[in-house]
């Protein structure tokens, strides 16, 4: 299969192209079983009832919920990047940088330091700066902030309103505004995600 990558998007190393479960042929064949991974991986943590607000922002969730959103076509969902990338920490950092995060995230959360989309847009930056995962962050991001605004019963983020995956205007504003928030201006990334 070839590998086609639009601007944001991470490239994988051969070993993490050959955890490719099914025989794909095309990026589109790619595409809808991620697609469809991640719509069952959606359903299951927007519908549990017995997870608290807190649950969402503990490492085991972090892992167990990229597992389910791609386990059906990654051998290594669920599991930490073993590479460096474009984008994000150190891969021998990222245990210590999501702690701090997670940290950083209870904190703001019990002290009730920004409100709950405020909160759920810069843990969602925070993911994809860290980049735990070899491929699958920013999906990932986005939905673990969509289940903490609807925990919260806050109303849904919005995300710009389309499609993230294609390389067009959206998604350019979309890397723009995660560009902002690493230099710590939130106010793009909050208005992009929350924009109705």
């Amino acid at each position: 299969m070839q590998y086609h990558y639009i601007v944001g998007q991470t490239p994988l190393d051969e070993e993490e192209k050959r955890g490719l479960i099914p025989s794909l042929i095309t990026r589109g064949e790619l595409d809808e079983w991620e697609e469809e991974n991640i719509l069952i991986a959606r359903e299951w943590i927007l519908r549990r009832q017995t997870l608290s607000r807190l649950d969402l922002i503990n490492e085991e969730m972090l892992i167990n919920l990229h597992k389910r959103m791609f386990d059906n076509v990654w051998r290594w969902a669920g599991r930490y990047r073993q590479s460096d990338k474009n984008i994000g920490v150190r891969y021998v950092e990222i245990p210590q940088e999501l702690h701090v995060l997670l940290d950083d995230a209870r904190y703001w959360m019990e002290h009730q330091t920004f409100s709950i989309p405020e909160l759920a847009t810069r843990l969602h930056h925070r993911l994809v700066k860290i980049h735990l995962f070899p491929n699958g962050n920013g999906r990932h991001a986005r939905l673990i902030a969509d289940a903490l605004v609807a925990k919260h019963e806050e109303s849904p983020l919005t995300w710009g309103g389309g499609d993230l995956s294609r390389p067009e205007e959206l998604r350019q504003r979309y890397i723009a505004s995660l560009r902002a928030a690493d230099c710590g201006d939130y106010g793009a990334l909050v208005a992009f995600a929350t924009a109705y």
